[in-house]
């Protein structure tokens, strides 16, 4: 985040992957994968910073999601 002095590593990100059958082992949760974004989101003293997967800035693709713009 510019100014605020916050260092953020993104944390690993988690993909989806196709199985040949949606039945999960017992114990096991799945998560269907609509389309989409995936987004890393950091709140730090009333500002938010978005970040695509790879590392990219988020908020200008989408600026209706940060207060104030």
């Amino acid at each position: 985040m510019k100014g605020s002095g916050v260092t953020w590593t993104l944390p690993e990100s988690v993909l989806s992957t196709p199985v040949p059958s949606p039945d999960l082992p017992s114990g096991w949760a799945g998560e269907v994968k609509w389309d989409g974004f995936q987004a890393a989101v950091l709140v730090d003293a009333g500002q938010v910073m978005l970040r695509f997967r790879r590392g990219t800035e988020m908020v200008p693709a989408l600026p209706e999601v940060v207060p104030g713009r």
